[in-house]
């Protein structure tokens, strides 16, 4: 930051504003004004009101649902604060929209992840802060620094303290591209290890046909980063009840269900989902949703990455960062 000190100024897009002024309060210190507007033809519209020259400037953005719109304000920010003369510009996307079309799987088809990093960069971020990326090779996407945060630090300890997850629980991966963060679970947790093999039949409709693991009168809990239709969670659950499974909980990081989703999980045989408040969402009735608070995480990221610091460090469990909603 050529070499001292610039002021950190704090700016929230719309798709999250309620998380956003989260982390300002754990950093002690307000969001800056911002003008953010749809013309009557849906186009939109970006002014600062705060002096952004020669600062550092982070913008809390995710990528959710309305997706497109979020991204293109998103893109709109960056641009009006590198005219503005930031110094530097970090946009902080708890939720990285566009992360499951990561490779070309099919003919014909694109990698819109690679454009969105694409975008991003060209608009004007400097830096790029996430959390649970749904393909970790996505931060090879960027020609630029990633800091790339995990929400197990918020998890685990509500796990093991309030839900009573020991070693006789079984931690489940509800198909093969959860295995490796489902395995991480089950190592800090020290609790077994189970995989369900799942096949798509739609882009709503799933089927789990087998499971490898024992999980006969033991404790479940599914793990995976995001769920939107909620197929992959309740077909695994329904899998593992029929395995002689006790009781089955999940665990996503984003939660981004569908009206019909919030049917499926209500009908299912999960007892509770624990995930965060990357994105908005509205919790079902009877408690079936629990939602973790990650401002204090993201916003002591947003400190270390001002002040030139480790952001390592913040991947270790630490319950004192732990809040419900």
């Amino acid at each position: 930051m050529d070499g001292y000190a610039r002021d950190i100024k704090l700016f929230s897009g719309t798709a999250n504003p309620t998380l956003a002024a989260s982390i300002a309060r754990h950093l002690e210190m307000e969001l800056g004004h911002v003008n953010v507007e749809r013309f009557p033809d849906g186009e939109i519209f970006v002014q600062y009101i705060d002096n952004l020259r020669t600062a550092d400037v982070f913008l809390i953005q995710p990528t959710c649902n309305p997706t497109n719109e979020n991204i293109m304000e998103l893109l709109i920010m960056l641009d009006a604060a590198r005219r503005a003369s930031a110094a530097r510009i970090t946009a902080v996307i708890p939720f990285f929209g566009y992360a499951r079309q990561d490779r070309k799987d099919r003919p014909r088809v694109p990698i819109t992840a690679k454009l969105v990093a694409n975008l991003l960069t060209v608009a004007g971020a400097n830096r790029i802060l996430t959390m649970d990326l749904h393909a970790q090779q996505i931060q090879g996407f960027f020609d630029i620094p990633v800091d790339h945060l995990y929400a197990s630090p918020i998890m685990i300890p509500y796990l093991r303290d309030h839900l009573k997850i020991n070693g006789e629980a079984v931690i489940v991966a509800p198909d093969s591209g959860s295995v490796k963060l489902a395995h991480s679970f089950a190592d800090r947790l020290n609790c077994g290890f189970a995989v369900v093999a799942k096949r798509r039949v739609s882009a709503t409709t799933v089927e789990s046909s087998h499971l490898v693991g024992d999980v006969k009168g033991r404790d479940c809990v599914i793990c995976d980063d995001l769920t939107s239709t909620a197929g992959t969670l309740c077909a695994a659950a329904e899998l593992l009840k029929k395995e002689g499974a006790k009781k089955v909980y999940a665990v996503v990081s984003h939660c981004l269900l569908t009206e019909a989703a919030q049917e499926k999980l209500k009908n299912s045989a999960i007892e509770e989902l624990v995930t965060t408040n990357s994105v908005p969402h509205t919790d079902l009735e009877g408690g079936r949703v629990r939602t973790l608070c990650i401002a204090p995480l993201l916003a002591r990221a947003i400190k270390r990455i001002h002040d030139g610091e480790s952001v390592s460090s913040l991947f270790r469990v630490n319950p004192e960062a732990m809040l419900f909603l």
